[in-house]
């Protein structure tokens, strides 16, 4: 007894002391956020040692996470998180913590829980944190988990629906993207995951955004399926108004599809991860604009008042048009943002830089509110962000499925386009000559012959061809056009601007 009293006795001295769970909610995250916003910004310097900032590529992937040590494995929950190592280009640390009944507890970094194959760093610190996480559900098989979502570098994420193949990601906030200054790139600097009930078919995430523009608090419920949707709602607070606050971003690759040509050093036809953006606008039309590797940076601002939708797709789904064995372009997601509410005018701004291969993202298109509040007042957004295969949100009529450009035999100042419309009316209805094309020429063009539309009877879709002769000073053209009978309007606009 006298051994084991003074034990007792430092149990109860010591019990008290131990860090105990803070309350936790989306409200507590934005009031924090609010406060960091009125403070100076400070940059947090990294904990990971020079060793794992010097690593290649390769030397980063022999660090594996240890999947004995899945987050909650051992409770059998429907949801695991796994964790990123610092290093290589994702050197920054992020805090990590679980939610459980409204009270958040840290995660902290073990060593344990990653397998160092390889090149082995040096002094690595017990403090080092995460770089990210990973979180794993049973998606495809029901006793099998598989990545459903990534949150890892700056403000990045990307989702996985069933039988996709990860592709196309999303960030958080997109900062004076294609401004002459350059971009700024916020942080997610912290997350909070909350533990998910056993029979929960939902998992929600929480993060603290920041960076020498703005502060944020951002909330993600993630519905896992063959769509997998995410509820994103965010509160974020300005130092200073950026000159482009852009919304919902979306980042992809575009090195060359069938408007390009087939690449001269590539085997490949098609290299992509998205082949255009879709528009649905506030008055219901719906848009189409392909994707194009520029060999200048080019950016494209649609106006809308209050946006029914947007997103980066990738409709060409024949893997005979990619034929790559490695890559699965044909299974990258298309990404679509749904707003919440009324968003009000602004415009979907597109942004497209030059990429000499596909290991550089080179396409961005978001969001950009025509009028933001002064500095301090929040700029609070909801939206649905969808993860899905193609069909997925198009147009109740006709779709682009191809655009093709060619150079005119005898006529070198002309260029020929042909677009392809496709859909259940245009593929049951037969060739009609009352069915005709609308196209529209900007400035910098004139039509040169012709407009000629057929229906392809090998493919069920309908065919557009038309030649077009630019001026001299060789100024972009914007080229739009759409199918109609009558007064009815059969397909989406498509949209082109031609740089030639």
């Amino acid at each position: 007894m006298r051994r084991i009293f003074p034990c007792l006795l430092l149990l109860a001295v010591w019990s008290p002391l131990r860090a105990a769970p803070d309350t936790f909610d989306f409200e507590v995250l934005q009031f924090r956020a609010k406060n960091l916003a009125a403070q100076p910004y400070k940059e947090k310097p990294s904990r990971a040692p020079a060793s794992l900032q010097k690593f290649s590529y390769d030397d980063y992937r022999m660090i594996q996470f240890d999947a004995g040590h899945s987050w909650w494995r051992a409770e059998r929950l429907p949801f695991e998180l796994q964790f990123f190592h610092p290093g290589w280009l994702y050197t920054k640390n992020v805090q990590l913590n679980e939610v459980v009944g409204h009270q958040a507890r840290r995660i902290d970094f073990s060593k344990q829980m990653f397998i160092y194959g390889g090149k082995r760093p040096w002094m690595i610190p017990s403090d080092l944190g995460f770089a990210g996480f990973r979180i794993e559900y049973a998606l495809n098989q029901p006793d099998k988990m598989d990545e459903l979502a990534v949150f890892l570098g700056a403000s990045y994420f990307r989702a996985l629906g069933k039988d996709m193949r990860y592709g196309l990601s999303a960030r958080g906030l997109a900062l004076n993207t294609g401004e002459p200054g350059g971009e700024e790139f916020p942080t997610f600097e912290e997350f909070w995951i909350e533990q998910p009930e056993p029979l929960t078919k939902s998992i929600t995430v929480y993060a603290l955004m920041d960076s020498p523009s703005v502060t944020g608090a951002y909330k993600f419920i993630i519905t896992p399926g063959v769509e997998t949707v995410m509820r994103v709602r965010a509160a974020v607070y300005c130092r200073r108004n950026p000159a482009v606050f852009g919304i919902a971003p979306l980042t992809s690759m575009y090195a060359h599809g069938e408007n390009t040509g087939w690449s001269s050093t590539d085997f490949r036809p098609e290299v992509h991860d998205s082949d255009g953006l879709l528009l649905e606008t506030g008055a219901g039309e719906w848009v189409w604009r392909p994707l194009l590797n520029p060999r200048s940076i080019r950016i494209s601002s649609f106006m809308d008042r209050t946006p029914r939708g947007f997103g980066l797709l990738q409709r060409d789904r024949q893997f005979a048009h990619y034929d790559d064995l490695e890559a699965y372009y044909h299974l990258r997601p298309s990404a679509w943002v749904e707003p919440v509410g009324n968003w009000g005018p602004g415009s979907v701004r597109l942004v497209e830089l030059p990429t000499a291969d596909e290991t550089n993202d080179n396409i961005v298109a978001f969001w950009v509110p025509e009028q933001l509040p002064p500095p301090g007042e929040p700029i609070a957004f909801e939206y649905d962000l969808h993860w899905m295969n193609d069909p997925g949100h198009r147009p109740p009529a006709g779709f682009v499925s191809s655009t093709r450009l060619a150079d005119v035999m005898n006529h070198p100042e002309l260029k020929r386009f042909v677009v392809e419309f496709e859909g259940g009316y245009l593929e049951t209805e037969p060739d009609d000559p009352a069915i005709e094309a609308v196209l529209s020429v900007g400035t910098g063009a004139q039509p040169a012959g012709v407009v000629v539309v057929q229906k392809n009877r090998f493919s069920g879709a309908w065919r557009v061809v038309f030649e077009i002769k630019p001026d001299p000073a060789g100024s972009p053209v914007e080229l739009r056009c759409f199918l109609r009978k009558g007064q009815h309007v059969l397909t989406e606009t498509w949209s082109y601007l031609w740089t030639h």
